[in-house]
């Protein structure tokens, strides 16, 4: 099952596939790859966790899914956790933990539905690259970010293969948009021996 289920997704580029493979997914997802050893979750909310002192602030967990990286949020000390997702079913299991202040459904291809500048912290974990959302999701989340907000997100070794994903980081920082201000490499999902790397990001 799990076999089927990433390797589909890893394979899949349209967003209204990708969609429906979470969907049919949504029940197992969790087991399948908690089996696989899922870290990024917990080391992207530690990182986040060093940089922001007031974690009661709001935290937008795009790309939520069933809730794992909102529970690692939570554990890390954040209070305040919205999350969305293109998945209904995913976001059904999300909304079972009672981690989120509000679960919010948004289509594959539609523009983020709130103003910019709603969320002073945005987190995209497991979410950009082949069988998930586009780097162009980067782009959209840091213009919805207003000077000083985050964007924490991570690129697993998938979506780092192709290098334009690693320019659209460089069109931010090289002109001063943007600072880095953390990367590490680390375990992703270790049965499958695959790696990510977390990023934190600054808007100026």
């Amino acid at each position: 099952m799990t076999e089927r289920y990433i390797d589909r997704a890893y394979a899949a580029r349209d967003p209204e596939e990708i969609r429906e493979i979470y969907n049919d997914w949504a029940s197992t997802y969790e087991a399948d790859i908690t089996a696989e050893g899922y870290a990024t979750p917990q080391r992207a909310a530690a990182a986040l966790a060093e940089f922001v002192e007031d974690k009661e602030q709001p935290i937008l967990d795009i790309g939520c899914g069933t809730g794992l990286s909102g529970r690692a949020l939570k554990d890390a000390g954040f209070t305040t956790i919205d999350g969305a997702d293109t998945s209904a079913e995913m976001l059904s299991q999300a909304d079972k933990k009672g981690i989120y202040r509000s679960l919010l459904e948004v289509g594959p291809n539609a523009e983020l539905p709130f103003k910019d500048g709603t969320y002073a912290l945005i987190t995209a974990i497991g979410v950009i690259g082949p069988g998930a959302a586009p780097i162009s999701l980067f782009d959209a989340l840091m213009h919805k970010l207003g000077k000083g907000g985050k964007l924490l997100f991570s690129l697993n070794d998938h979506a780092l293969v192709d290098s334009g994903t690693l320019g659209m980081i460089h069109e931010w920082t090289d002109c001063g948009a943007a600072v880095l201000l953390f990367s590490e490499e680390g375990p992703h999902l270790p049965g499958r021996n695959l790696n990510s790397t977390i990023y934190l990001i600054e808007k100026k």
